[in-house]
């Protein structure tokens, strides 16, 4: 597991794992202050599928807390932590299904320039000594500035689009530049909503 690094460090009575290799989140959670490991799930996201956004991005994030905790009970982890310990994972996407070809992608993405977008993103957090574990989402309204032909060219080349809900990583270095306006918090269109980490992590305390 890897080591976050906070900016101004809380006075944690736990340990803390992110369940997640999104540089985006780790910048979030170190923004607020909590010192962390990273590990990341692995699971096959694409074969989890659910009607509505919210829903996904719920099981997905629970898919990935378990699937996290399968591996660190199969290495004999938890049996040496010293103090609890809290794994958060999360999932954000736009309210749309991931395209299925080229064509669609390059529509999605057209849609959103100099238009908007809804995002919905989960967090999960689940206390490994005690088993509670709870959930919830947020939603943002997303604003794009125009996005170039170029842009759309390289972020079909490099496969992304395929991979995520709408077609578009918001956090990807591509497009965080060209995002507009957020109605909502920033940190949720980046993938990890503060308040609601906060709200949850003190919930399964």
């Amino acid at each position: 597991m890897e080591a976050g690094r906070s900016v101004a460090p809380k006075n944690q009575s736990f340990e803390l794992i992110l369940g997640s290799s999104s540089m985006a989140r780790r910048a979030i959670l170190a923004e607020m202050g909590y010192d962390f490991t990273i590990m990341t799930a692995d699971i096959d996201e694409q074969s989890i599928r659910k009607e509505k956004p919210e829903d996904l991005v719920m099981v997905l994030a629970e898919a990935k807390a378990d699937a996290i905790l399968t591996r660190l009970k199969s290495i004999g982890v938890l049996e040496k932590k010293s103090r609890p310990t809290l794994l958060i994972t999360a999932d954000t996407g736009i309210i749309r299904e991931k395209p299925s070809s080229e064509e669609e992608a390059r529509q999605f993405i057209r849609d959103y320039s100099g238009g908007s977008a809804q995002v919905v993103g989960s967090v999960f957090v689940t206390n490994l000594a005690t088993g509670s574990r709870k959930g919830g989402w947020e939603s943002a309204e997303v604003y794009f500035l125009d996005i170039p032909d170029e842009v759309i060219d390289s972020l079909i080349e490099e496969g992304i689009t395929f991979k995520v809900a709408g077609g578009l990583m918001l956090e990807h270095p591509l497009t965080l530049p060209l995002v507009d306006t957020v109605v909502g918090t920033a940190d949720c269109v980046m993938g990890l909503s503060k308040s609601l980490t906060e709200k949850l992590i003190q919930e399964v305390l």
